[in-house]
Parts: C-alpha cells; structure tokens; sequence
C-alpha cells in the first residue's frame, strides 16, 4: 500500500483524506496543530494523525519516515522547508501552491532528486487543472495565437456588496490580490499588476468579471514562451466585486497590511460550502490554415460524497493532487525531478478516478470531452 503524508487536515486536506483513503490504495498520515481538525478524523480506515510543527525540520523528517510521498496542504509559507526535507528523505513532493516564489524554491530542490523522487507544485485547481486544460487545447492547433484562462471559485448564494464568501485558503486569496501577475504579450513575458485588466462575459447565462490575479499559470509561461502571442490569467468574480477589492488593497493600502488585510475578511467574509467552481479557458490559433477558437468551460458545483457536503473548491483542489499522485503511482509521469501540471496527459486526467470529478454539464456542451461521472472509487 503507498503511504502518504499529508500536511494540513483543514477544508483541502480533509477533502484529500477522504479521497484517497476510501480506494484502499492509500495509508495516509495526517498531521496538524490543530487538535479538532485532527480529531475530525479519527476512525478513518487507513487514516493515522499526529501534532507536529510544519517549520521544524525534525519534526517534519521524522514524519516522514517510511512514506513515499508528502501532500503539502498548507499554506505557500510552509512548503519551502517542507520540499527541502523530503529532498533529504528521499520523499517524492507534491503541493497546491499559488506561490511564484515558492515554486521556484521547490524547483531548486527538484534538481537533486533522486531517481523515483519527482517534485511536483501547483497541483490544485489554479494552478493545477486549469494548465492541464490549456495545454491539452493547445495541442490542437498548427499555430498558436492566444491562451486565456479563467477561473472563480464563487458562493452559490452570494450577498453583500463583495459578493464573496471566503472558500479556500485567506494568505492565498491575498496573495492572488497582491502579487505581481506572470503573462506572455506580444509574444515576451511580462509581469503585470494584480487586479488590472478588468474584463467582463456571459457564461450559461449568468454575467462574470475577471482581472488579474497572481501565480494561476503555473509553469506555462516557461513552457509556451515562444510559441504564443499572448497568454494570461485572470479570476472569475460577479460583477462589481473588483472596484471594491481595489479600494481595500490599494486605497486603504491592506496590500502592504495583509496580516490586517487577513483579519478583516475572516472577520466579515463567512465560509461557505455551498458554492460553484467556473473554468473557462479559450484558446486561438490557425488549424490547416484557418484561424480557430477552441473553448473548454465548467462549472463544478458542491456535492454530497459519502453522506458528506464538501464544496466545489475542496473537491476540485483535493482531486487535483489526487489524480495527479495516481498517476504517478500508476507511472503515467516522469519518474525523477521537477514535474509541470502540463505534463499530465488531459485524457489520463479524465479517465482517472478522481479526475472524473471534474465533469460538468456545461462542460459536455462546451467540448468533445465528454466523460460519464463514476463513483470517485471506482
């Protein structure tokens, strides 16, 4: 059985948890600082929990004695000191992060894997699936002109003026808000500033908003530099919520004040489980000589697994790294080094037994990729 260590038991690592310990496939370790979250848990089949430290090496080392692979489902502060002991232990690496930064210190780390070890960041939803969809519609085209992403994670039922509920991790959030944004313009990377480039659409008939956000493209800048004219990513909110995002960021300056900036959302902003992942990613290029536009879009609505309400958010990041860790374990990946979300085939993607949480109705009518939805443990 792969045993796996997983850090975090909060929204996304329950999630996680829940997942692979229902296939039988998986021994998991869970660990937090968090007592109630751990004691969620308990009476798991195959599921083992400790308290440790996440920012003591030692600590961390000695969790990972035995296992194969460690799942970091904490926030992107963390992961460069957990990427740096499971170098040390031979442990094969696997993340969720936003975090430019971050990914570029766990790459550093790939480049002394050993063999069987792979390194692999950004394995959620954006970054993660979303680079997985864009590559996969590239791979269409003769030519490429123009890969656009974009993705939300929205209320279902949204009130007040921000028409937000708080439904993953709130550093994240800031992060996506504050930092600088990658993209590729007129053919060169750029850097561009977050919560620029406000634009608007119509999708299953409900009107959207997006504006840059910071770290959802992964690697695709290094892997398409070159071979497109333009790309970029932006988040998905309903109208109107940007211009106040700007006044809190900028105006009242919590940018530079994020611990306040943090204090205020989890203070007004509450948690929701009910709540509708969107992607919509558009890509253009020439196809026999004629230039085309091919779209993949989805919504991904909170369900019931196992008796349970889990939110579209905690579903789509959870299976993300889910499916890509089974495909490794099952060798449909490179076996040593830094792994980009790119390199997972789409189709592996869909047929996997996680993946498949990822269809949606609106998906079937957008594309060819229609996949029938099957019990995530078959």
């Amino acid at each position: 059985m792969y045993r796996v260590l997983l850090l975090g038991a909060g929204k996304i690592g329950r999630m996680i948890t829940r997942l692979l310990s229902d296939t039988g496939d998986y021994q998991l370790l869970v660990t937090d600082t968090n007592e109630a979250a751990l004691k969620r848990l308990e009476g798991w089949d195959r599921v083992e929990t400790r308290s440790i430290d996440a920012e003591d090496a030692g600590e961390l080392a000695d969790a990972m004695k035995g296992c194969d692979a460690c799942i970091s489902a904490l926030s992107f502060y963390y992961n460069p000191l957990v990427a740096q002991t499971a170098l040390k232990c031979g442990v094969s690496y696997f993340d969720l992060t936003e975090d430019v930064a971050t990914t570029r210190r766990v790459r550093e780390c790939a480049d002394a894997a050993k063999a069987g070890q792979v390194f692999m960041p950004q394995c959620g939803l954006a970054p993660g699936f979303i680079s997985i969809v864009a590559n996969h519609l590239c791979s269409h085209f003769d030519k490429l002109d123009a890969v656009r992403m974009r993705v939300g994670a929205l209320s279902k039922f949204p009130t007040g003026q921000l028409k937000y509920n708080l439904t993953w991790s709130t550093d994240g959030l800031i992060n996506e808000y504050c930092n600088p944004c990658e993209a590729i313009h007129d053919g060169k990377p750029i850097e561009v500033l977050a919560l620029e480039g406000l634009e608007q659409f119509s999708l299953d008939g409900v009107r959207y908003e997006a504006f840059n956000t910071s770290g959802g493209l992964g690697t695709l800048c290094q892997t398409l530099e070159g071979n497109v004219r333009e790309l970029n990513y932006k988040t998905i909110r309903y109208m109107g919520h940007r211009d106040l995002a700007v006044l809190l960021v900028r105006e009242l300056d919590l940018g530079q004040r994020r611990e306040i900036f943090k204090d205020i959302l989890e203070h007004a902003l509450p948690i929701t489980f009910q709540d509708v992942v969107v992607t919509f990613c558009t890509v253009t290029g020439w196809q026999n000589g004629q230039f085309v536009q091919i779209t993949d879009a989805r919504k991904i609505y909170h369900q019931s697994i196992d008796g349970e309400n889990w939110s579209g958010i905690q579903i789509t990041t959870a299976a993300g790294v889910c499916a890509v860790l089974d495909l490794f374990t099952a060798g449909k990946l490179p076996s040593q080094g830094f792994l980009r979300q790119e390199q997972v085939r789409f189709e592996d993607f869909m047929d996997n037994r996680f993946g498949k949480l990822y269809v949606s109705d609106i998906s079937a009518a957008s594309n060819a990729h229609n996949h029938s939805l099957a019990n995530v443990n078959t």
